[in-house]
Protein backbone atom coordinates (compact mmCIF):
# COMPACT_ATOMS: atom_id res chain seq x y z
CA UNK A 1 0.00 0.00 0.00
CA UNK A 2 1.81 3.48 -0.76
CA UNK A 3 0.96 6.64 -2.20
CA UNK A 4 2.33 8.65 -5.51
CA UNK A 5 2.63 12.81 -4.43
CA UNK A 6 2.96 14.63 -7.37
CA UNK A 7 3.56 17.83 -6.87
CA UNK A 8 3.06 19.96 -10.20
CA UNK A 9 4.62 23.20 -9.21
CA UNK A 10 7.73 21.52 -8.10
CA UNK A 11 8.01 18.96 -10.55
CA UNK A 12 8.34 16.75 -7.53
CA UNK A 13 6.84 13.17 -6.73
CA UNK A 14 7.34 11.42 -3.41
CA UNK A 15 6.21 7.85 -2.87
CA UNK A 16 5.18 6.82 1.14
CA UNK A 17 3.61 4.35 3.11
CA UNK A 18 -0.35 5.12 2.95
CA UNK A 19 -0.78 7.64 6.32
CA UNK A 20 -2.71 6.26 9.38
CA UNK A 21 -5.43 8.17 8.72
CA UNK A 22 -6.34 6.77 5.34
CA UNK A 23 -5.84 2.97 6.13
CA UNK A 24 -8.54 0.63 5.20
CA UNK A 25 -10.00 3.32 2.55
CA UNK A 26 -10.50 2.98 -1.27
CA UNK A 27 -11.90 4.25 -4.14
CA UNK A 28 -14.62 7.32 -3.53
CA UNK A 29 -13.89 7.00 0.70
CA UNK A 30 -10.54 7.45 -0.29
CA UNK A 31 -10.43 10.40 -2.33
CA UNK A 32 -13.63 12.28 -0.42
CA UNK A 33 -12.30 11.89 3.45
CA UNK A 34 -8.86 13.15 1.81
CA UNK A 35 -10.61 15.94 -0.02
CA UNK A 36 -12.14 16.98 3.29
CA UNK A 37 -8.69 17.04 4.83
CA UNK A 38 -6.62 17.81 2.72
CA UNK A 39 -8.00 20.75 0.67
CA UNK A 40 -9.14 24.37 1.44
CA UNK A 41 -12.85 24.60 1.17
CA UNK A 42 -13.29 28.22 0.03
CA UNK A 43 -10.11 27.64 -2.52
CA UNK A 44 -10.11 28.06 -6.49
CA UNK A 45 -11.00 24.71 -8.15
CA UNK A 46 -8.34 25.45 -10.96
CA UNK A 47 -5.89 26.61 -8.00
CA UNK A 48 -2.45 25.46 -7.22
CA UNK A 49 -4.32 24.46 -3.61
CA UNK A 50 -7.12 21.88 -5.02
CA UNK A 51 -5.59 18.36 -5.39
CA UNK A 52 -6.89 15.91 -8.37
CA UNK A 53 -6.79 12.32 -6.04
CA UNK A 54 -6.81 8.61 -8.19
CA UNK A 55 -7.99 5.87 -6.13
CA UNK A 56 -8.93 2.42 -7.20
CA UNK A 57 -11.26 0.58 -4.41
CA UNK A 58 -10.78 -1.34 -1.50
CA UNK A 59 -11.10 -4.60 -4.19
CA UNK A 60 -9.44 -3.28 -7.25
CA UNK A 61 -6.37 -4.95 -8.06
CA UNK A 62 -7.50 -8.35 -6.74
CA UNK A 63 -9.39 -11.29 -8.90
CA UNK A 64 -12.31 -10.34 -7.99
CA UNK A 65 -14.86 -9.91 -11.04
CA UNK A 66 -15.92 -6.24 -11.98
CA UNK A 67 -13.79 -4.80 -9.84
CA UNK A 68 -11.80 -2.41 -12.30
CA UNK A 69 -13.17 0.70 -10.82
CA UNK A 70 -11.12 4.34 -10.58
CA UNK A 71 -12.53 7.20 -8.44
CA UNK A 72 -10.82 10.48 -9.10
CA UNK A 73 -11.81 13.53 -6.56
CA UNK A 74 -11.43 16.93 -5.99
CA UNK A 75 -12.97 20.45 -5.76
CA UNK A 76 -15.62 20.71 -8.88
CA UNK A 77 -15.05 23.47 -10.94
CA UNK A 78 -18.72 23.18 -11.95
CA UNK A 79 -20.41 22.95 -8.80
CA UNK A 80 -18.20 24.46 -6.16
CA UNK A 81 -18.28 21.46 -4.27
CA UNK A 82 -16.69 17.79 -3.03
CA UNK A 83 -16.57 16.10 -6.10
CA UNK A 84 -15.73 12.22 -7.16
CA UNK A 85 -16.16 10.50 -10.34
CA UNK A 86 -15.97 7.08 -11.45
CA UNK A 87 -14.46 5.48 -14.42
CA UNK A 88 -13.88 1.87 -15.30
CA UNK A 89 -11.89 0.64 -18.25
CA UNK A 90 -8.45 -0.45 -17.20
CA UNK A 91 -6.19 2.02 -15.43
CA UNK A 92 -8.06 0.83 -11.86
CA UNK A 93 -6.88 -2.70 -12.07
CA UNK A 94 -3.18 -1.64 -13.25
CA UNK A 95 -2.97 1.18 -10.31
CA UNK A 96 -3.68 -2.02 -7.87
CA UNK A 97 -1.71 -4.39 -9.43
CA UNK A 98 0.99 -2.17 -8.58
CA UNK A 99 -0.15 -1.96 -5.06
CA UNK A 100 -0.45 1.85 -5.56
CA UNK A 101 -3.80 3.33 -2.97
CA UNK A 102 -3.71 6.25 -4.25
CA UNK A 103 -2.00 8.93 -6.72
CA UNK A 104 -2.48 12.72 -5.30
CA UNK A 105 -1.82 15.48 -7.61
CA UNK A 106 -0.49 18.81 -5.96
CA UNK A 107 0.16 22.71 -6.92
CA UNK A 108 -0.06 23.80 -10.57
CA UNK A 109 2.01 24.05 -13.38
CA UNK A 110 2.29 26.90 -15.38
CA UNK A 111 0.41 27.78 -18.35
CA UNK A 112 2.87 27.32 -20.59
CA UNK A 113 3.59 23.67 -19.45
CA UNK A 114 2.21 20.24 -20.55
CA UNK A 115 3.11 17.02 -18.81
CA UNK A 116 2.42 13.35 -18.66
CA UNK A 117 2.60 11.69 -15.72
CA UNK A 118 3.93 7.95 -16.67
CA UNK A 119 4.07 5.24 -14.07
CA UNK A 120 5.61 2.18 -14.96
CA UNK A 121 5.12 -2.01 -13.84
CA UNK A 122 7.78 -1.40 -11.27
CA UNK A 123 5.70 1.62 -9.77
CA UNK A 124 8.22 4.37 -10.37
CA UNK A 125 6.94 7.56 -11.45
CA UNK A 126 8.40 10.52 -13.46
CA UNK A 127 6.92 13.14 -15.35
CA UNK A 128 7.53 13.83 -19.13
CA UNK A 129 7.37 16.60 -20.80
CA UNK A 130 3.86 16.22 -23.52
CA UNK A 131 4.28 19.96 -25.10
CA UNK A 132 3.80 17.71 -28.36
CA UNK A 133 0.65 16.96 -27.71
CA UNK A 134 -1.09 20.17 -26.97
CA UNK A 135 -4.46 20.65 -28.33
CA UNK A 136 -4.77 16.76 -29.34
CA UNK A 137 -8.33 15.17 -28.83
CA UNK A 138 -8.24 11.65 -27.23
CA UNK A 139 -8.56 8.94 -29.74
CA UNK A 140 -5.36 10.62 -31.78
CA UNK A 141 -3.40 11.37 -28.53
CA UNK A 142 -3.87 7.88 -27.06
CA UNK A 143 -2.67 6.12 -30.60
CA UNK A 144 0.11 8.51 -30.46
CA UNK A 145 1.09 7.28 -26.66
CA UNK A 146 0.46 3.85 -27.29
CA UNK A 147 2.32 3.56 -30.32
CA UNK A 148 5.42 5.51 -27.92
CA UNK A 149 5.33 3.69 -25.30
CA UNK A 150 3.81 0.31 -26.13
CA UNK A 151 0.06 -1.23 -26.22
CA UNK A 152 0.57 -2.62 -22.56
CA UNK A 153 -0.44 1.14 -21.09
CA UNK A 154 -3.38 2.16 -19.42
CA UNK A 155 -4.16 5.80 -20.14
CA UNK A 156 -6.03 8.49 -18.45
CA UNK A 157 -6.52 12.08 -20.45
CA UNK A 158 -7.94 15.01 -21.56
CA UNK A 159 -9.02 16.27 -24.90
CA UNK A 160 -9.00 19.97 -25.66
CA UNK A 161 -11.54 20.63 -23.18
CA UNK A 162 -9.52 19.65 -20.12
CA UNK A 163 -6.81 21.99 -21.33
CA UNK A 164 -9.20 24.89 -21.97
CA UNK A 165 -10.29 24.40 -18.41
CA UNK A 166 -14.29 23.86 -19.28
CA UNK A 167 -15.95 23.24 -16.32
CA UNK A 168 -17.61 20.55 -18.26
CA UNK A 169 -14.36 18.60 -19.26
CA UNK A 170 -14.14 15.00 -18.73
CA UNK A 171 -11.07 12.60 -18.21
CA UNK A 172 -11.18 9.85 -20.66
CA UNK A 173 -9.61 6.55 -19.03
CA UNK A 174 -9.06 3.51 -21.78
CA UNK A 175 -11.07 0.20 -22.20
CA UNK A 176 -9.63 -3.28 -22.71
CA UNK A 177 -8.76 -2.13 -26.52
CA UNK A 178 -6.99 0.50 -25.65
CA UNK A 179 -9.65 3.35 -26.57
CA UNK A 180 -10.40 6.39 -24.36
CA UNK A 181 -14.11 5.20 -24.34
CA UNK A 182 -14.34 5.41 -20.85
CA UNK A 183 -15.08 8.68 -18.36
CA UNK A 184 -15.08 9.82 -15.22
CA UNK A 185 -17.26 12.35 -16.69
CA UNK A 186 -19.32 14.42 -14.15
CA UNK A 187 -18.14 17.66 -12.23
CA UNK A 188 -15.55 19.13 -14.56
CA UNK A 189 -12.37 16.99 -13.19
CA UNK A 190 -11.21 16.83 -17.08
CA UNK A 191 -10.55 20.90 -15.99
CA UNK A 192 -8.94 20.34 -12.90
CA UNK A 193 -6.27 18.16 -14.90
CA UNK A 194 -5.49 20.68 -17.08
CA UNK A 195 -4.68 23.11 -14.49
CA UNK A 196 -2.30 20.82 -13.00
CA UNK A 197 -0.49 20.67 -16.26
CA UNK A 198 -1.29 16.97 -17.21
CA UNK A 199 -2.58 16.11 -20.66
CA UNK A 200 -2.32 12.41 -19.23
CA UNK A 201 -1.56 9.88 -16.97
CA UNK A 202 0.27 6.60 -18.46
CA UNK A 203 -0.01 3.42 -16.20
CA UNK A 204 2.35 0.53 -17.14
CA UNK A 205 0.70 -2.78 -17.58
CA UNK A 206 1.80 -6.01 -16.03
CA UNK A 207 2.45 -4.99 -12.33
CA UNK A 208 2.64 -7.96 -10.11
CA UNK A 209 2.96 -5.88 -6.60
CA UNK A 210 -0.26 -5.78 -5.30
CA UNK A 211 -1.30 -6.26 -2.09
CA UNK A 212 -1.34 -9.63 -0.56
CA UNK A 213 -4.80 -11.28 0.65
CA UNK A 214 -4.77 -12.02 4.12
CA UNK A 215 -6.83 -14.93 3.08
CA UNK A 216 -6.58 -16.41 -0.06
CA UNK A 217 -8.67 -19.50 0.36
CA UNK A 218 -11.07 -17.75 1.63
CA UNK A 219 -11.08 -14.93 -0.60
CA UNK A 220 -11.52 -17.65 -3.69
CA UNK A 221 -14.98 -19.27 -2.11
CA UNK A 222 -16.29 -15.14 -2.13
CA UNK A 223 -14.97 -14.81 -5.31
CA UNK A 224 -16.83 -17.88 -6.86
CA UNK A 225 -19.68 -16.94 -4.73
CA UNK A 226 -20.43 -13.42 -5.87
CA UNK A 227 -18.95 -14.82 -9.74
CA UNK A 228 -22.58 -17.06 -9.42
CA UNK A 229 -25.02 -14.82 -7.86
CA UNK A 230 -24.01 -11.94 -10.53
CA UNK A 231 -24.42 -14.13 -13.44
CA UNK A 232 -27.54 -15.24 -12.16
CA UNK A 233 -28.99 -12.08 -11.54
CA UNK A 234 -32.34 -10.65 -14.12
CA UNK A 235 -30.48 -7.46 -14.83
CA UNK A 236 -26.62 -7.99 -14.47
CA UNK A 237 -26.70 -11.96 -15.70
CA UNK A 238 -29.31 -11.00 -18.04
CA UNK A 239 -30.52 -7.86 -19.25
CA UNK A 240 -27.27 -5.40 -18.98
CA UNK A 241 -25.51 -8.41 -21.25
CA UNK A 242 -27.75 -8.17 -24.13
CA UNK A 243 -29.11 -4.11 -23.97
CA UNK A 244 -26.85 -2.40 -22.14
CA UNK A 245 -27.53 0.28 -19.76
CA UNK A 246 -29.78 1.19 -22.66
CA UNK A 247 -32.44 -1.53 -22.05
CA UNK A 248 -34.06 1.43 -19.59
CA UNK A 249 -35.05 3.54 -22.28
CA UNK A 250 -38.19 1.77 -22.75
CA UNK A 251 -39.15 1.31 -19.72
CA UNK A 252 -38.53 4.65 -18.24
CA UNK A 253 -40.28 6.30 -21.18
CA UNK A 254 -43.19 4.15 -20.16
CA UNK A 255 -43.16 5.32 -16.54
CA UNK A 256 -43.65 8.97 -18.11
CA UNK A 257 -39.95 9.61 -16.91
CA UNK A 258 -37.98 10.13 -19.47
CA UNK A 259 -37.02 14.37 -19.81
CA UNK A 260 -37.10 14.67 -23.32
CA UNK A 261 -37.07 18.50 -25.45
CA UNK A 262 -35.43 19.97 -22.08
CA UNK A 263 -37.22 18.32 -19.63
CA UNK A 264 -40.87 19.73 -21.24
CA UNK A 265 -42.00 16.21 -21.98
CA UNK A 266 -41.66 13.16 -19.68
CA UNK A 267 -42.03 10.71 -23.13
CA UNK A 268 -39.94 11.27 -26.35
CA UNK A 269 -41.73 10.79 -29.43
CA UNK A 270 -39.72 8.14 -31.51
CA UNK A 271 -38.26 6.86 -28.69
CA UNK A 272 -38.47 3.52 -30.02
CA UNK A 273 -35.65 4.14 -32.48
CA UNK A 274 -33.44 4.65 -29.91
CA UNK A 275 -34.24 1.96 -27.07
CA UNK A 276 -31.74 -0.23 -26.45
CA UNK A 277 -33.75 -3.47 -28.10
CA UNK A 278 -33.46 -1.41 -31.65
CA UNK A 279 -29.64 -0.72 -30.36
CA UNK A 280 -28.99 -4.12 -30.29
CA UNK A 281 -30.43 -5.45 -33.04
CA UNK A 282 -28.82 -2.25 -35.22
CA UNK A 283 -25.05 -3.25 -33.79
CA UNK A 284 -25.76 -6.99 -34.54
CA UNK A 285 -27.46 -6.55 -37.91
CA UNK A 286 -24.25 -4.00 -39.04
CA UNK A 287 -21.42 -6.64 -37.30
CA UNK A 288 -20.71 -4.51 -34.65
CA UNK A 289 -20.60 -6.42 -30.86
CA UNK A 290 -24.28 -5.51 -28.49
CA UNK A 291 -22.23 -7.30 -26.05
CA UNK A 292 -18.72 -6.39 -25.19
CA UNK A 293 -16.32 -6.30 -22.34
CA UNK A 294 -15.10 -2.86 -21.49
CA UNK A 295 -13.56 -3.25 -18.53
CA UNK A 296 -11.15 -5.26 -16.92
CA UNK A 297 -12.22 -8.18 -15.45
CA UNK A 298 -16.24 -7.75 -16.12
CA UNK A 299 -18.60 -10.90 -16.44
CA UNK A 300 -21.33 -8.88 -17.17
CA UNK A 301 -19.95 -7.32 -20.89
CA UNK A 302 -22.91 -4.36 -20.58
CA UNK A 303 -21.03 -2.21 -23.24
CA UNK A 304 -21.33 -2.24 -26.68
CA UNK A 305 -18.95 -1.20 -30.21
CA UNK A 306 -21.47 0.70 -31.76
CA UNK A 307 -20.65 0.51 -35.86
CA UNK A 308 -22.01 2.37 -39.02
CA UNK A 309 -23.43 1.34 -41.78
CA UNK A 310 -20.17 -0.03 -43.07
CA UNK A 311 -19.22 -1.88 -39.90
CA UNK A 312 -16.76 0.79 -39.09
CA UNK A 313 -15.95 1.25 -35.51
CA UNK A 314 -18.29 4.56 -34.08
CA UNK A 315 -17.91 4.48 -30.41
CA UNK A 316 -17.80 2.29 -27.44
CA UNK A 317 -20.35 1.99 -25.39
CA UNK A 318 -23.43 3.94 -26.32
CA UNK A 319 -24.94 4.00 -22.44
CA UNK A 320 -28.31 5.29 -21.56
CA UNK A 321 -27.80 8.04 -20.26
CA UNK A 322 -25.77 9.12 -23.51
CA UNK A 323 -28.92 8.39 -25.30
CA UNK A 324 -30.88 10.49 -22.74
CA UNK A 325 -28.75 13.58 -23.09
CA UNK A 326 -27.93 13.68 -26.59
CA UNK A 327 -31.25 12.06 -27.70
CA UNK A 328 -34.22 12.77 -25.70
CA UNK A 329 -33.23 15.98 -24.34
CA UNK A 330 -31.84 17.22 -27.71
CA UNK A 331 -35.69 15.33 -29.51
CA UNK A 332 -32.79 13.54 -31.85
CA UNK A 333 -33.96 10.03 -32.81
CA UNK A 334 -31.46 8.63 -34.73
CA UNK A 335 -29.04 6.20 -33.31
CA UNK A 336 -25.82 7.08 -35.62
CA UNK A 337 -26.25 10.81 -34.93
CA UNK A 338 -26.61 10.08 -30.86
CA UNK A 339 -23.33 7.66 -31.29
CA UNK A 340 -21.47 10.55 -33.23
CA UNK A 341 -22.30 12.91 -30.25
CA UNK A 342 -21.03 10.13 -28.13
CA UNK A 343 -17.93 10.06 -30.00
CA UNK A 344 -17.47 13.84 -30.61
CA UNK A 345 -17.98 13.92 -26.09
CA UNK A 346 -14.90 11.42 -25.65
CA UNK A 347 -13.08 12.34 -28.50
CA UNK A 348 -13.38 16.74 -27.13
CA UNK A 349 -13.02 15.20 -23.40
CA UNK A 350 -16.61 16.77 -22.31
CA UNK A 351 -19.11 14.82 -19.97
CA UNK A 352 -21.87 13.17 -22.17
CA UNK A 353 -24.60 14.19 -20.23
CA UNK A 354 -23.98 17.66 -19.19
CA UNK A 355 -22.92 18.78 -22.98
CA UNK A 356 -26.20 17.22 -24.17
CA UNK A 357 -28.36 19.37 -21.40
CA UNK A 358 -26.54 22.17 -22.47
CA UNK A 359 -27.29 21.27 -26.29
CA UNK A 360 -30.89 21.02 -25.48
CA UNK A 361 -31.02 24.72 -23.05
CA UNK A 362 -29.20 26.27 -26.16
CA UNK A 363 -32.14 24.59 -28.07
CA UNK A 364 -34.96 25.36 -25.53
CA UNK A 365 -33.75 28.89 -25.70
CA UNK A 366 -34.39 29.21 -29.70
CA UNK A 367 -30.88 29.30 -31.14
CA UNK A 368 -31.52 25.95 -32.87
CA UNK A 369 -34.86 23.76 -33.69
CA UNK A 370 -35.27 19.95 -31.22
CA UNK A 371 -34.28 17.70 -33.39
CA UNK A 372 -31.84 19.15 -35.35
CA UNK A 373 -28.96 16.70 -35.85
CA UNK A 374 -26.67 18.82 -37.64
CA UNK A 375 -26.80 21.80 -35.79
CA UNK A 376 -25.99 19.32 -32.44
CA UNK A 377 -22.45 17.90 -34.09
CA UNK A 378 -21.91 21.34 -35.20
CA UNK A 379 -22.02 22.61 -31.40
CA UNK A 380 -19.96 20.38 -30.44
CA UNK A 381 -17.65 21.00 -32.30
CA UNK A 382 -17.38 24.36 -31.52
CA UNK A 383 -16.33 23.38 -28.13
CA UNK A 384 -12.76 21.60 -29.51
CA UNK A 385 -12.87 24.93 -31.60
CA UNK A 386 -12.24 27.18 -28.57
CA UNK A 387 -14.52 29.61 -29.79
CA UNK A 388 -16.80 31.94 -27.06
CA UNK A 389 -20.05 30.04 -27.82
CA UNK A 390 -17.77 26.63 -27.78
CA UNK A 391 -16.29 27.98 -23.79
CA UNK A 392 -19.38 28.68 -23.30
CA UNK A 393 -21.54 25.41 -24.06
CA UNK A 394 -18.19 23.33 -22.89
CA UNK A 395 -18.86 25.03 -19.33
CA UNK A 396 -22.23 23.28 -18.88
CA UNK A 397 -26.30 23.94 -19.16
CA UNK A 398 -26.22 27.32 -16.85
CA UNK A 399 -23.48 28.72 -18.83
CA UNK A 400 -25.98 28.15 -21.75
CA UNK A 401 -28.68 29.43 -19.87
CA UNK A 402 -27.65 32.67 -18.65
CA UNK A 403 -25.91 33.46 -22.18
CA UNK A 404 -29.38 33.12 -23.29
CA UNK A 405 -31.26 34.50 -20.91
CA UNK A 406 -33.08 31.07 -19.86
CA UNK A 407 -33.78 29.99 -16.32
CA UNK A 408 -35.55 26.24 -17.99
CA UNK A 409 -32.13 24.56 -16.79
CA UNK A 410 -32.58 21.16 -15.38
CA UNK A 411 -29.37 21.24 -12.97
CA UNK A 412 -28.81 21.23 -9.22
CA UNK A 413 -25.38 23.06 -8.03
CA UNK A 414 -24.54 23.56 -11.60
CA UNK A 415 -24.52 19.83 -12.89
CA UNK A 416 -27.57 19.02 -14.64
CA UNK A 417 -30.02 16.19 -13.90
CA UNK A 418 -29.89 12.78 -15.15
CA UNK A 419 -32.34 10.90 -17.38
CA UNK A 420 -34.80 10.56 -14.85
CA UNK A 421 -37.57 13.80 -14.07
CA UNK A 422 -38.06 14.36 -10.90
CA UNK A 423 -41.68 15.17 -11.19
CA UNK A 424 -42.12 11.20 -12.34
CA UNK A 425 -39.40 9.72 -10.03
CA UNK A 426 -39.79 11.69 -6.81
CA UNK A 427 -37.23 9.80 -5.22
CA UNK A 428 -34.59 11.05 -7.52
CA UNK A 429 -35.22 14.13 -7.37
CA UNK A 430 -34.44 14.29 -4.05
CA UNK A 431 -31.44 12.41 -4.80
CA UNK A 432 -30.91 15.39 -6.94
CA UNK A 433 -31.23 17.66 -4.91
CA UNK A 434 -29.49 16.53 -1.70
CA UNK A 435 -26.17 14.27 -3.24
CA UNK A 436 -23.53 16.61 -1.91
CA UNK A 437 -22.02 16.20 -5.54
CA UNK A 438 -24.75 18.21 -7.87
CA UNK A 439 -27.73 16.30 -9.54
CA UNK A 440 -26.45 13.04 -10.05
CA UNK A 441 -27.48 9.70 -11.64
CA UNK A 442 -25.31 7.41 -9.57
CA UNK A 443 -25.41 8.83 -5.90
CA UNK A 444 -28.58 7.29 -4.96
CA UNK A 445 -30.86 6.03 -7.89
CA UNK A 446 -34.18 4.78 -7.04
CA UNK A 447 -35.03 3.26 -10.54
CA UNK A 448 -34.73 0.32 -9.27
CA UNK A 449 -37.41 0.40 -6.66
CA UNK A 450 -39.35 1.57 -9.44
CA UNK A 451 -38.88 -0.80 -11.62
CA UNK A 452 -39.16 -3.78 -9.49
CA UNK A 453 -42.83 -2.01 -8.03
CA UNK A 454 -41.65 -1.69 -4.60
CA UNK A 455 -42.74 2.18 -4.68
CA UNK A 456 -44.75 4.31 -6.39
CA UNK A 457 -42.55 6.79 -8.25
CA UNK A 458 -45.77 9.61 -8.17
CA UNK A 459 -46.21 9.12 -4.31
CA UNK A 460 -44.30 11.05 -2.12
CA UNK A 461 -44.98 8.67 0.75
CA UNK A 462 -41.04 6.86 1.47
CA UNK A 463 -39.04 8.54 -1.14
CA UNK A 464 -37.04 10.35 1.04
CA UNK A 465 -36.26 7.27 2.90
CA UNK A 466 -35.49 5.20 -0.43
CA UNK A 467 -33.24 8.21 -2.01
CA UNK A 468 -31.38 8.17 2.15
CA UNK A 469 -30.71 4.30 2.11
CA UNK A 470 -29.40 4.55 -1.48
CA UNK A 471 -27.26 7.47 -0.61
CA UNK A 472 -25.60 5.63 2.08
CA UNK A 473 -25.29 2.10 0.42
CA UNK A 474 -23.47 3.66 -2.84
CA UNK A 475 -21.44 5.58 -1.10
CA UNK A 476 -20.09 2.15 0.37
CA UNK A 477 -20.03 0.90 -3.27
CA UNK A 478 -18.05 3.26 -4.40
CA UNK A 479 -15.49 2.52 -2.17
CA UNK A 480 -15.09 -0.89 -3.61
CA UNK A 481 -13.99 -0.68 -6.78
CA UNK A 482 -17.07 -2.85 -8.16
CA UNK A 483 -19.21 -1.54 -10.95
CA UNK A 484 -22.52 -0.72 -9.77
CA UNK A 485 -24.41 -2.97 -11.92
CA UNK A 486 -22.41 -5.86 -10.02
CA UNK A 487 -23.15 -4.00 -6.97
CA UNK A 488 -26.63 -4.14 -7.03
CA UNK A 489 -26.53 -7.67 -7.80
CA UNK A 490 -25.29 -8.35 -4.40
CA UNK A 491 -28.14 -7.03 -2.94
CA UNK A 492 -29.19 -10.43 -1.87
CA UNK A 493 -28.27 -12.01 1.75
CA UNK A 494 -26.07 -14.84 0.01
CA UNK A 495 -24.46 -11.91 -2.67
CA UNK A 496 -24.27 -9.32 0.27
CA UNK A 497 -22.06 -11.90 2.79
CA UNK A 498 -20.18 -13.26 -0.22
CA UNK A 499 -18.61 -9.49 -0.78
CA UNK A 500 -18.28 -9.31 3.20
CA UNK A 501 -16.50 -11.83 3.23
CA UNK A 502 -14.03 -11.20 0.10
CA UNK A 503 -13.16 -7.73 1.94
CA UNK A 504 -12.56 -9.37 5.47
CA UNK A 505 -10.24 -12.03 3.53
CA UNK A 506 -8.23 -9.53 1.81
CA UNK A 507 -7.05 -7.49 4.61
CA UNK A 508 -8.04 -9.77 7.51
CA UNK A 509 -10.17 -7.82 9.03
CA UNK A 510 -13.73 -8.90 10.79
CA UNK A 511 -16.49 -6.15 9.43
CA UNK A 512 -20.14 -7.32 9.86
CA UNK A 513 -23.09 -6.31 7.94
CA UNK A 514 -23.56 -2.59 9.98
CA UNK A 515 -19.65 -1.53 9.07
CA UNK A 516 -20.74 -1.49 5.15
CA UNK A 517 -23.66 1.10 5.54
CA UNK A 518 -21.28 3.04 8.97
CA UNK A 519 -18.42 3.09 5.84
CA UNK A 520 -20.85 4.97 3.59
CA UNK A 521 -22.41 7.39 6.22
CA UNK A 522 -18.44 8.49 7.08
CA UNK A 523 -18.60 9.44 3.17
CA UNK A 524 -21.24 11.57 3.38
CA UNK A 525 -20.59 12.84 6.18
CA UNK A 526 -17.25 13.67 5.32
CA UNK A 527 -18.55 15.33 1.87
CA UNK A 528 -21.39 17.34 3.13
CA UNK A 529 -19.11 18.82 6.08
CA UNK A 530 -16.58 20.47 3.06
CA UNK A 531 -19.31 21.87 1.64
CA UNK A 532 -20.63 23.17 4.47
CA UNK A 533 -17.38 24.67 5.41
CA UNK A 534 -17.17 25.78 1.57
CA UNK A 535 -20.54 28.08 2.14
CA UNK A 536 -23.54 25.19 0.93
CA UNK A 537 -26.33 25.22 2.93
CA UNK A 538 -29.61 23.79 2.59
CA UNK A 539 -30.81 26.52 0.44
CA UNK A 540 -28.73 24.50 -2.13
CA UNK A 541 -30.57 21.77 -2.14
CA UNK A 542 -33.00 22.87 -4.11
CA UNK A 543 -34.16 21.57 -7.74
CA UNK A 544 -35.12 24.49 -10.48
CA UNK A 545 -38.05 26.77 -9.90
CA UNK A 546 -39.76 25.09 -13.29
CA UNK A 547 -39.56 21.12 -11.76
CA UNK A 548 -41.94 22.69 -8.62
CA UNK A 549 -44.48 24.68 -11.07
CA UNK A 550 -44.28 23.36 -14.65
CA UNK A 551 -46.30 19.94 -14.85
CA UNK A 552 -44.56 17.43 -16.99
CA UNK A 553 -46.97 15.33 -19.44
CA UNK A 554 -48.56 12.52 -19.61
CA UNK A 555 -49.03 12.75 -16.20
CA UNK A 556 -49.26 16.43 -15.82
CA UNK A 557 -47.21 15.89 -12.17
CA UNK A 558 -45.00 18.16 -10.51
CA UNK A 559 -42.61 17.86 -7.74
CA UNK A 560 -44.35 17.63 -4.57
CA UNK A 561 -42.02 16.57 -1.79
CA UNK A 562 -41.64 20.15 0.55
CA UNK A 563 -38.37 21.60 1.34
CA UNK A 564 -38.97 20.64 4.89
CA UNK A 565 -39.03 16.68 3.84
CA UNK A 566 -35.88 17.01 1.58
CA UNK A 567 -33.91 18.47 4.41
CA UNK A 568 -34.89 15.31 6.24
CA UNK A 569 -33.08 13.19 4.00
CA UNK A 570 -29.55 13.38 5.94
CA UNK A 571 -31.17 13.17 9.26
CA UNK A 572 -28.47 10.43 9.99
Amino acid sequence: MKFIRVDMSKKTIAVDEVPQDYLGLGGRGLTSIMINSEVPPECDPLGPENKLILAPGLLTGTVLVNTSRISIGAKSPLTGTIKESNAGGTVGADLGHLGITAVVIEGRASDEELSFLRIDRNGEASIVSAQAYRGMRTYQLVKEVLEKYGEKNSVLCIGPAGEYQLASASIQATDIDGRPCRAAGRGGLGAVMGAKGLKAIIVEQGGKSADALADPEAFKEANKVIVKVVKEHPMAGHVMPALGTAGLVAPVNSMGAFPSYNARKGVLEGWEKISGEAMAKLIEERGGNPSHMGCAQCIIHCSNEFVDKDGKYVTSSLEYETIWAAGGMTGIVDLDTIARLDYLCDDIGVDTMNTGVAVAVAMDSGYKEFGDEEAAVEMIEEIAKGSEFGKTLGNGPVAVGKHFNNDRVPAVKGQSIAAYDPRAMLGNGVTFATSPMGADHTAGNVVGEYLEQKLDPLSAEGQVEASRNLQIATAAADCTGLCFMAYVALGSPEGGAALLKAINAKFGIQLGPDDVPALGLRVLRAEREFNKKAGFTNRDDRLPRFFYEEPLPPHNTVFTISDEEVDRTFDF
